[in-house]
């Protein structure tokens, strides 16, 4: 209606001032460039920052795992930089950060340096990940550094019942596979695994590479070209193509807690994937149910209450949490009686005032990703150009609530992790 009141040039200018603002980040195009061995490389150029920050991500996570050796992409990137020798070289020659991170979806590394240290930084990167040296030595301290990781999860009540929530919900479909391993998986797992995950899944055509902070483009792209264009291009990309899991059976999963009071309780359900067009009402509903269930528990306990939308390449899921000591359930101590407080939380109706609510609070915490992660995404996930960063602005109230609709009617999967001790 105010558009109206104003002349068409003033109109125009007043949308080009809303589309410059920092709040419109997703509407940034980045400067493209695809390097002969399939390499693609987007920048986002800043001269007003004192950091250049690189991201290299590689399409392929542990959905790729071979079963029985799970934990065998999580040990590739560790091979990377399998000391902290490089991370102490980030920061403190470089005066910046280095991280990697694993998911079922991808492998990204994170890199920063001053503005100043592009082309070391660019180096060291290469490096470790186009040149990454897989012997046995290093893997055999990998895997004891990530078998007592695995330990350390499995006397933990939450992490018990996580994993034992994602195997009931999607049985040996990658997605119910622990994404750090097994004891038993890891010590599967040989050199020749490494090197064959090498082979197959690190590769400059299964890789973007993000360019973003204080840098000069064309200077930054023959660093690039320098240092990542003799990396090797497959032949062709392993596409994530997996057999659907069968339906979760219905009955209860009782699991020992490794915890002698502690107890966990999982409700998982099957959600969507990551370029599904009910994402964003599939991230504001677990919000709506978050905040109904932490509001009708008693207070002490509303902390360890959770529900999580994980969205994935392949249909993620809805994981409802709730965890504490034996005295925090049960009518007999006057506490929480889940059987009863879940059923009427994913029974009632969504409100208007609970879908404004959660709607605000997803999309400002969309809105604090940085762009490079939007772009990323568009490559992993195989989301369309055309789809904007903005998702949150078309949805409705409708919307939600045929989702909410939709996750009540399918199948769930419980866990429950307690002691008898």
């Amino acid at each position: 209606m105010l558009v109206r009141l104003f002349s068409k040039n003033i109109a125009a200018l007043i949308l080009a001032t809303v589309l410059l603002t920092p709040l419109a980040t997703s509407a940034q195009q980045p400067k493209r460039e695809t390097l002969l061995n399939g390499l693609k490389v987007l920048m986002f150029p800043n001269n007003g920052s004192d950091k250049v920050a690189v991201r290299i991500r590689v399409h392929s996570g542990s959905a790729f795992d071979p079963q029985g050796k799970e934990g065998l992409m999580e040990m590739l990137a560790s091979n990377f930089f399998p000391n902290e020798a490089a991370r102490e070289y980030f920061r403190d020659e470089l005066g910046g950060g280095l991280d990697i991170k694993v998911n079922y979806d991808y492998i990204e590394v994170e890199a920063s340096a001053r503005a100043d240290s592009l082309i070391p930084m660019l180096e060291t990167l290469s490096g470790g990940i186009v040149n990454t040296l897989i012997d046995k030595e290093t893997t055999q301290a990998l895997k004891a550094a990530q078998s007592a990781k695995v330990k350390q999860l499995s006397s933990d009540a939450d992490a018990v019942a996580d994993q034992a929530a994602a195997a009931r919900l999607f049985g040996t479909f990658p997605y119910g596979r622990p994404l750090f391993g097994s004891e038993d998986s890891m010590k599967k797992i040989d050199f020749a695994d490494l090197l064959d995950a090498k082979q197959r899944f690190l590769t400059a055509d299964n890789a973007t590479m993000t360019l973003s902070g204080n840098f000069q483009p064309p200077r930054a792209l023959q660093a690039v070209k320098r240092y990542f264009g003799s990396w090797t291009k497959a032949d062709k990309r392993v596409p994530a193509t997996f057999r659907q899991p069968e339906a979760p059976a219905a009955a209860l999963l009782a699991v020992s807690s490794p915890a002698a009071d502690r107890f966990a309780i999982r409700v998982a359900v099957r959600g969507t994937s990551r370029g599904a067009a009910e994402m964003p009402a599939a991230a504001v509903y677990a919000r709506i149910l978050e905040a109904r269930l932490k509001a009708r528990v008693p207070a002490e306990l509303a902390g360890s209450v959770f529900v999580r939308s994980e969205p994935n390449l392949l249909p993620g899921s809805v994981i409802i949490g709730f965890s504490g000591t034996k005295n925090d359930v049960g009518k007999t101590n006057g506490k929480v009686e889940l059987n009863e407080l879940l059923p009427k939380a994913l029974a009632d109706p969504v409100t208007d005032a609970e879908f404004a609510s959660a709607k605000a609070s997803a999309a400002a915490g969309w809105s604090k990703r940085p762009v490079e992660e939007f772009w990323l995404d568009k490559e992993t996930y195989d989301i369309p150009e055309s789809a904007s960063d903005a998702v949150f602005e078309g949805l409705t109230a409708a919307k939600v609530r045929d989702f909410a609709a939709w996750l009540a009617a399918q199948p769930m999967a419980t866990v429950l992790v307690s002691s008898s001790r």
